[in-house]
């Protein structure tokens, strides 16, 4: 990292006030070059910014020295006007000098390398910068500030402990060591094990809060479906008519419920059909469903019957929405709902082409998706990555439970692994390949 880079740091286009971030070892030189007297570090100042003689700008000018920065390294900010000609100018004076462009990612990335961030306070300052919700600002605050980090690192403690025990009883047989000292390990493990099997019970909250909780309107053709979609939307989301098979591919909306994201689904309507493309739209419709996190069967109130009303692959948690119940029948819609009921659906009645309608369902979805992400705890994993090296250490885990007492090295051996695998979550230790697939997933100037 002998280079100087440099990157907007706002968003593009026209605004007020436009952040160029610089950092590096050149830093300080370049900023000297645009603006002459450099202001004492941490102290913002108007200096007016020039390059080949010419002005470019009137700016505030911020300057860190290393380790002081968010980088860690020597680093300067240039506060401009935000106007299109004022921003292209500077950058291109910046190339001038000497410095390059960074790439996606590449401030926070020097950061870790420079131990200002590990890697999964750095996965949260993407999210964060990404977040669309309560939740999600939330979530992703709690993991810059090392929530996560610090659980990683209270597990491996536990784990270097009974390696310790364990060590011992393998590197010092005839030394003068309490009886069965390898079994004084067995307690902490377990203890371990139980908290990992907890935390990958849960692990798919942080990644739902995260990337959204994802709800399936799923049902016959002419149920409704798209008519609740639009009043959950507040708006035409989906084309509504009265022909059977309109809706032919898997329409998405994004929402804001109860402080969370939710991504809600109008789906094909499921029938039985010679036509390819609508057949193609019911297989989706199933497949989306399938993966969903909550699944609304709607079902046509005004022609229910009992032998029909049944959802077909039905599971525990699916919610039954009786529609059309300002004009269906009210002894009929008592008699469906009572019997799936039973089954395990909770069943609601909806006039969905009322205001009502839509209204009283996403005030049960609000407090349904309320009650399914929250939690005592911040999240033991936010993404797939943390999933899959919790599993890899809980693997780890349960073959030294079964090794030790009889053979102990390699009971040693895999409570070392399951270290090992915790800090690859924070980034101790990661090839060169991860660090690349997490840090090209940021913005352009952090």
């Amino acid at each position: 990292m002998t280079d100087t880079i440099f990157a907007l740091a706002t968003a593009a286009g026209r605004s007020a006030v436009a952040v160029v971030r610089v950092s590096g070892p050149r830093s300080s030189e370049i900023a000297a070059a645009l603006c002459g007297r450099l202001p004492s570090p941490r102290l913002a100042s108007v200096r007016t910014l020039k390059h080949n003689g010419v002005a470019l700008d009137e700016a505030l000018v911020l300057r860190f020295e290393k380790p002081a920065s968010y980088t860690g390294e020597d680093s300067v900010e240039f506060h401009v006007h935000g106007g299109r000609a004022v921003v292209e100018a500077l950058l291109a004076a910046l190339s001038e000098l000497g410095a390059r462009l960074a790439e996606a990612g590449e401030f926070t990335r020097r950061a870790f390398e420079n131990g200002k961030l590990d890697l999964a306070q750095a996965e949260g300052v993407a999210d964060l910068i990404d977040a669309e919700t309560e939740a999600q600002r939330r979530q992703a605050l709690g993991q810059v500030g090392g929530a996560l980090s610090q659980r990683y690192d209270r597990w491996r403690d536990l784990l270097v402990q009974a390696l310790a025990m364990l060590e011992a009883a393998v590197d010092f047989p005839d030394e003068d060591l309490p009886e069965e000292v390898a079994e004084r390990a067995r307690p902490g493990l377990r203890q371990l094990s139980a908290e990992l099997n907890a935390a990958l019970a849960d692990v798919s909250r942080g990644r739902r809060v995260r990337d959204g909780f994802r709800i399936a309107l799923i049902g016959a053709p002419n149920a409704g479906k798209s008519t609740l979609l639009n009043g959950l939307a507040e708006r035409d989301a989906a084309i509504v008519t009265d022909v059977a098979g309109t809706t032919r591919d898997v329409i998405e909306v994004p929402l804001v419920l109860g402080g969370y994201k939710v991504l809600v689904a109008d789906t094909a309507g499921i029938r039985e059909t010679a036509d390819v493309i609508e057949a193609e739209g019911v297989r989706r419709a199933k497949a989306w469903a399938e993966a969903a996190d909550l699944r609304l069967w709607v079902v046509d109130g005004f022609h229910v019957k009992q032998a029909d009303a049944r959802p077909e692959a039905i599971r525990g948690g699916d919610w039954l929405i009786l529609n059309k119940t300002d004009i269906a029948d009210a002894d009929a819609l008592a008699h469906v709902a009572e019997r799936w009921a039973v089954e395990g659906l909770t069943v609601l009645h909806i006039a969905g082409t009322s205001a009502e309608g839509p209204e009283a369902l996403r005030a049960a979805l609000a407090s349904h998706v309320a009650d399914a992400l929250s939690g005592a705890e911040f999240p033991a994993a936010t993404r797939l990555r943390h999933a899959e090296r919790l599993s890899e250490a809980r693997s780890y885990l349960e073959r030294a439970l079964s090794d030790v007492g009889l053979e102990v090295e390699l009971a040693a051996e895999d409570v070392r692994l399951a270290a090992r695998a915790l800090e690859r979550i924070s980034g101790r230790i990661d090839p060169e390949d991860v660090l690349g697939r997490v840090f090209s997933t940021f913005c352009i100037g952090k």
